[in-house]
């Protein structure tokens, strides 16, 4: 029993190691910063400041810029996966090149963020981008400058990640429809349930639990979002599109200001704590299990 304990420690021991060296201890670290004045070029020591860093904060307008700009990535959360939910029951059924679409649907996930991001980044480009090409087409003498205005950056960010979450959405959604009973099918068939009807009231709650999962893990990564964003536009133009991550990110790395980055990031990391009670305490009333 000792030698099977041990074996097992000698297996884990390098995950461990791992995430003790490159997670644990930085989160820690990063926890006593945030209570500190620490500019990380300047060669002092880190000052305790009590919760001085809050307070400033509160009174800093491009955090209150970017706290509006993280709420609204979380926008395409919800409709991805409505639309990965929709596309899956179409695929889930017999249609002419069934695996290959579930290939070009699912492609953007295992591909690199950077390289969609520079693919979106040549999609909206504002003279010679294919998407002002096709609205200058159809009449549009004066499209959207997309990435390069203040006023259309965000929706098209928002674009961006609604169609980069429908892939995974919809890899997801197949696996799960994979496991329904078709009797239960056939029977709501036979008692005359529309196709609308089957897909609201046996499909979309019988699924419900993958919806709640998806609704989890998709809320926690718009909210960490930072790569493609910031391949992008890096937070601009003009702070358009400064996330909670990018916004923590030149604290630290461009000002060198390390407790308040610090405690941007534990703030961020309560709002995403948050979110997710709000969600598990809610799934009760509709989540079937």
């Amino acid at each position: 029993m000792k030698r099977q304990r041990l074996v097992g420690y000698v297996f884990i021991a390098p995950n461990l190691i791992g995430m003790t060296v490159f997670m644990l201890v930085p989160a820690l670290f990063s926890f006593y910063l945030m209570f500190t004045d620490w500019v990380f070029a300047s060669g002092q020591p880190p000052r305790f400041i009590g919760l001085d860093n809050f307070r400033m904060m509160v009174r800093d307008d491009l955090f209150v810029v970017s706290v509006k700009n993280t709420l609204l990535v979380l926008i395409p959360v919800p409709i991805s996966i409505m639309l990965g939910f929709l596309i899956a029951v179409m695929l889930n059924n017999r249609t002419y090149f069934q695996k290959t679409l579930r290939a070009f649907f699912f492609a953007p996930y295992f591909t690199s963020g950077i390289a969609i991001a520079f693919v979106w980044m040549v999609l909206f480009q504002p003279t010679n981008g294919p998407i002002n090409a096709f609205l200058r087409s159809i009449g549009i003498s004066e499209p959207p400058l997309w990435f390069a205005s203040p006023d259309t950056a965000m929706y098209a960010v928002l674009i961006m990640m609604t169609a980069g979450g429908i892939g995974y959405n919809m890899i997801i959604y197949l696996a799960a429809l994979q496991e329904l009973s078709s009797e239960q099918l056939e029977a709501a068939k036979m008692d005359g349930a529309t196709f609308g009807q089957l897909l609201r009231l046996i499909i979309f709650p019988l699924v419900s639990p993958t919806t709640f999962f998806l609704m989890i893990t998709g809320f926690i990564g718009s909210i960490k979002s930072f790569g493609m964003i910031y391949a992008i536009t890096q937070g601009g133009p003009g702070n358009s599109t400064t996330v909670f991550s990018i916004f923590a990110y030149k604290k630290a790395f461009n000002f060198y200001e390390m407790g308040y980055a610090s405690a941007v990031s534990w703030t961020m990391f309560l709002i995403i704590l948050c979110i997710t009670l709000i969600q598990w305490v809610g799934q009760k009333k509709w989540v079937h299990y």
